[in-house]
């Protein structure tokens, strides 16, 4: 019976299990967290992203997760910078072209912010500069992809948390917990 853990992944993690970096001091790593052996993330999430991160032993299950071909729908929790205008929604909403192609289009609905953990560093604050919460839903994965299709619309992302990939979701994991599916 093949494995899954659901790991709630904290800001500033590499979602790999060692650190081949540079020659600076040693980065987290998945390593510092899960002690599972013959598991291995299914997709990726930036070290300066946080939340849910699937681990699986079944090469076939992190391959369905992971490939943009089987359309799993990742949601993310956005907070970006300014408060984005029924356009630049409409926008994210009709998929827009980035430099490597356009892009599949997004659930995307403005939300209360969440109740989530504070982040270790804080975003920064700025008084002159509200900021706005999206829930944006994806069926691709590209680098770092709702990272720049926010910024495209003119709304740079100041935090990124993935809450649900397919069925699963981070609901009752707090950062660097995991649990098995």
């Amino acid at each position: 019976m093949a494995r899954l853990i659901l790991f709630n992944k904290p800001h500033g993690v590499l979602s790999q299990f060692t650190d081949r970096g540079t020659a600076g001091p040693p980065r987290a790593t998945l390593s510092d967290y899960i002690a599972v052996p013959g598991v291995y993330p299914a997709g990726r999430l930036d070290r300066d992203s946080e939340g849910l991160l699937l681990l699986t032993d079944d090469g076939k299950l992190q391959a369905r997760l992971a490939n943009p071909r089987h359309k799993t729908e990742k949601t993310y929790l956005v907070q970006v910078e300014g408060i984005p205008s029924d356009r630049a929604l409409d926008a994210l909403r009709r998929g827009i072209t980035l430099k490597d192609g356009p892009t599949r289009p997004a659930g995307v609905q403005a939300t209360a912010a969440p109740d989530v953990w504070d982040r270790d560093p804080p975003v920064r604050f700025r008084k002159s500069v509200p900021d706005r919460w999206l829930e944006i839903t994806i069926t691709e994965g590209r680098n770092r992809q709702v990272r720049r299709m926010t910024a495209h619309v003119g709304h740079p992302t100041l935090r990124l948390i993935r809450w649900r990939v397919g069925k699963w979701t981070l609901d009752g994991l707090a950062p660097g917990d995991w649990r098995e599916a």
